[in-house]
């Protein structure tokens, strides 16, 4: 893809930028790298700057929730730690004493501009069930409504998993979702997208991506700059991806251009909203913040009928169970080649299912009871992937 001339803007550009600068509601995301300096120290000059680009927005008018990294590697250093811990008890120590660092930093900065500094820590859990999904979306409008700057970071000290949502890139697109934010700034150590390798001769800034066909040719992999963040354009341009499926406004670009970023001028890439119907919300949900807690195997009609019918998953139409899975949980539903092509949330517990394979819910009423005249996944709880 060829990047735009300054003197040739496109108009849905410049539409665009001009939207995230009026934004009522803004997502910034900074990464770990962008706050600390290279031994892995919180770098105060970086925090102070930031914080004056996100007073300004926020006493301008604007809601900001600030996806903040940076708990890992501001505790390295206190804890005598050289280099980003690989395991993950040593990553969530540096986690618990960094947390409380970035969090002071961040709360001694805003308190010079009558701001209140709020932490809300997150975790995969807390994205995939639907109840503290709902909870934590909550919560974050409250602090808003009260004039707080919430300051969110995934729960590193508990998280199970992974020790992150990917740089926190993917958790940033996900709480701008959850909160049906106007615009996403993701701010990191590069900044912008460019058509090939930034260190090789002729490469050029890609200042707009409309869709993600304007994506192809591009290399995107490759980290940071430096060793104490843990993503990579891949994480960054994947939750742009997320977030202009929600509508939502994006821009990818450095901390240095953050008050330009914010303010609408031509910095970084701009990625721009997914045209036509926009996915409901819980669809988004289901494709973005949840992960198959097992998988239902589909014979080829029933793929045909999730897929191009946009039909409930009924149980004579599955052939395998796979995992342990309870009713209620978020499952993969994958072809008899192992594609996943759809997730929805099941009504039956795993240990239910192999009973219920290959018959019509009105056998298994008539023989099981009227409780059973029921779909293994109805189309209302489903997304096509």
């Amino acid at each position: 893809m060829q990047s735009t001339s300054s003197e040739q803007i496109d108009a849905l550009e410049i539409e665009g930028r001009t939207a995230v600068a009026e934004a009522r509601r803004i997502v910034v995301k900074v990464g770990s790298s962008s706050l600390t300096t290279p031994d892995g120290r919180i770098d105060d000059g970086r925090i102070r700057d930031l914080v004056e680009v996100l007073a300004a927005r926020r006493i301008a008018g604007q809601e900001v929730i600030l996806v903040s990294s940076g708990a890992v590697a501001a505790g390295m250093t206190p804890l005598g730690m050289r280099r980003r811990p690989h395991d993950l008890a040593s990553q969530q120590a540096a986690a618990s004493v960094g947390q409380g660092l970035l969090l002071a930093s961040y709360t001694a900065e805003l308190a010079g501009y009558g701001l209140n500094a709020a932490q809300v820590l997150l975790t995969v859990e807390d994205m995939m069930r639907r109840v503290q999904h709902r909870n934590a979306q909550r919560t974050l409008h409250r602090l808003l409504d009260i004039g707080a700057l919430p300051i969110v970071n995934e729960n590193d000290t508990v998280a199970t998993h992974e020790i992150r949502f990917g740089d926190n890139d993917r958790l940033a697109a996900l709480v701008a979702h959850l909160m049906r934010a106007d615009a996403l700034v993701l701010l990191s150590d590069v900044d912008a997208l460019y058509d090939g390798n930034p260190a090789s001769p002729g490469t050029s800034v890609v200042h707009m991506v409309r869709d993600p066909s304007d994506l192809t040719g591009i290399d995107i992999g490759g980290a940071g700059k430096r060793g104490v963040g843990t993503g990579g354009m891949v994480t960054k341009v994947d939750s742009a991806r997320i977030a202009t499926e929600a509508g939502v406004h994006t821009v990818l670009t450095s901390a240095a251009h953050a008050r330009a970023a914010l303010t609408g001028e031509r910095v970084g890439t701009f990625f721009a909203p997914a045209k036509g119907r926009r996915p409901s919300a819980r669809q988004l949900w289901l494709a973005h913040a949840t992960a198959g807690r097992g998988s239902l195997v589909l014979d080829p009609g029933a793929v045909r009928a999730v897929v191009e019918a946009k039909a409930s998953l009924l149980p004579a139409g599955v052939v395998r169970v796979k995992g342990d899975f309870s009713a209620g949980d978020p499952v993969d539903l994958r072809d008899e080649d192992g594609t996943v092509i759809a997730r929805g949330l099941v009504n039956y517990d795993a240990t239910e299912v192999p009973g219920l394979l290959g018959r019509s819910t009105r056998w298994l009423a008539r023989e099981m009871g009227p409780s059973y005249e029921r779909e293994l996944v109805h189309r209302d709880d489903l997304v096509v992937l």
